[in-house]
């Protein structure tokens, strides 16, 4: 079954006909849905409070399908991040959480629960390709909760050359440049799998699996959380290829945003299983993990 909410309306700087004011409390509401309850953004103190259906505002692909057999259904998604986020010492992966969330409401995800033989160093990639996990036409699928989320870029917010299209979960910005200003500096690494690594997938590195990419220092203009500054502003951008979204938080994620004990599990209901990291034979350290 197709979905579609037609009676979304835009965030007030880009897409009009939403009604911002202030509600009871003095929290400003950024916007509401023009006769909708599907999503709304408020400033609340300090942070900002992002709740939805997540449902989307355009159409969808077909669920169930045949990579993916969960019909989507109406979630109570309930976001809170920094309006002033803040770089950590550290950078945080962002397994656990979802990674943000888009100005409709609709949830990121950039990995999957699914792993080569169980094994959780080789994760596959949603968007290779490769394994058929029903992704549709704007980068997207459905848990088996019925939550819809985007692996990629949500096609339909970007509406300019450098759109806004939502809010991280340490609250930096997550944005898309249309015409490809800002670049990943992940590339593949060179060579087989099983000339690294003992307990491996057979093949070359081909962007099938998480693993396959590597961050590489100046290959790109990103860093390896896919974000940089603009005009002063510390930013993540989503791009078209790897890691089309980001896989690490620059800022400390909030706990709104972790998905529960053991992830949500995968389109076809599969949980992360596997052992332990097992390191690389020869010197060779594990695969990354994100």
């Amino acid at each position: 079954m197709k979905y579609r909410v037609g009676i979304f309306c835009a965030a007030l700087f880009a897409w009009g006909a939403g009604a911002a004011h202030e509600s009871a409390d003095h929290s400003l509401l950024v916007f509401t849905a023009a006769g909708s309850e599907n999503v709304t953004i408020r400033e609340d103190g300090e942070m900002r409070i992002i709740t939805s259906s997540g449902l989307p505002n355009h159409d969808t692909g077909s669920f169930p399908n045949r990579g993916n057999p969960n019909a989507i259904s109406a979630q109570n998604h309930s976001f809170r991040m920094p309006l002033n986020p803040k770089k950590a010492s550290s950078v945080t992966p962002d397994r656990g959480y979802w990674f943000g969330v888009a100005m409709n409401g609709v949830p990121f995800e950039p990995g999957t629960a699914e792993f080569w033989e169980g094994n959780r160093d080789w994760n596959y990639e949603a968007l290779s390709g490769e394994i058929n996990l029903g992704i549709d036409q704007h980068n997207a699928h459905v848990q088996p909760t019925g939550a819809y989320h985007y692996h990629g870029i949500p096609s339909p917010l970007v509406t300019k050359d450098w759109s806004l299209v939502g809010y991280a979960a340490d609250g930096f910005a997550m944005y898309v440049s249309r015409s490809g200003a800002y670049t990943s500096s992940y590339v593949l690494r060179k060579g087989k799998r099983r000339d690294d690594y003992a307990t491996a997938p057979s093949g070359s590195y081909d962007g099938t699996f998480t693993a396959d990419y590597q961050y590489t220092p100046g290959a790109g203009t990103l860093d390896a959380c896919n974000g940089t500054t603009v005009n002063g502003d510390y930013v993540y951008v989503l791009t078209e290829e790897f890691p089309h979204v980001p896989r690490c938080f620059v800022g400390a994620p909030d706990e709104s945003f972790r998905k529960g004990p053991g992830g949500p599990g995968g389109p076809r209901g599969h949980r992360p299983g596997g052992r332990p990291p097992p390191g690389g034979p020869g010197g060779h350290p594990p695969p990354p993990r994100f």
